[in-house]
């Protein structure tokens, strides 16, 4: 064989080892699959859940997980920083956070995409809930979302 020779070229061509585009956290037809704003309930429960219901959760497809924080205002920034190394994002642009009642506090949606699954799902709402009690305020649970397949939409 000589140098530089790439004899399985045409193999990878020919069966395609191109990546899947990554989804887009911002598709417009996207839907919750999936949630717990239960303290105690565990994400397997939740998912074991959302895979009998409808929307039915695709545990092979990507989701948008997103994480519900209150926080207060002072701490949105920091949250978002920290946040931002494990690939999270604020849900609207520029870390904008919807004011809370009492007004000393703002929910924060922090959201990355991910396929989701149990044991993963655990490990990321515990650093959230770490994150958001460093920061001096609390989670209120997470929810995910998947585009919206042809059997969830209304009329089916």
């Amino acid at each position: 064989m000589r140098s530089g020779d790439n004899s399985t070229g045409w193999l990878r061509r020919l069966f395609g080892s191109r990546k899947q585009t990554p989804l887009d956290q911002d598709r417009p037809d996207l839907v919750v699959v999936a949630s717990s704003f239960d303290d105690v309930e565990a994400c397997s429960t939740a998912l074991d859940r959302a895979a009998a219901e409808d929307p039915r959760w695709d545990a092979d497809a990507e989701a948008v997980l997103r994480h519900h924080l209150r926080l207060p205002v002072s701490s949105v920034a920091d949250a978002v920083s920290i946040a931002a190394q494990d690939g999270y994002r604020p849900q609207h642009p520029g870390g904008q956070a919807s004011p809370a009642e009492d007004g000393a506090t703002v929910e924060l949606v922090l959201q990355r995409v991910q396929v989701l699954d149990a044991l993963h799902c655990s490990q990321e709402r515990s650093r959230m809930a770490g994150l958001a009690q460093r920061l001096g305020g609390s989670v209120d649970g997470w929810d995910a979302t998947q585009p919206a397949r042809e059997s969830d939409l209304p009329g089916d």
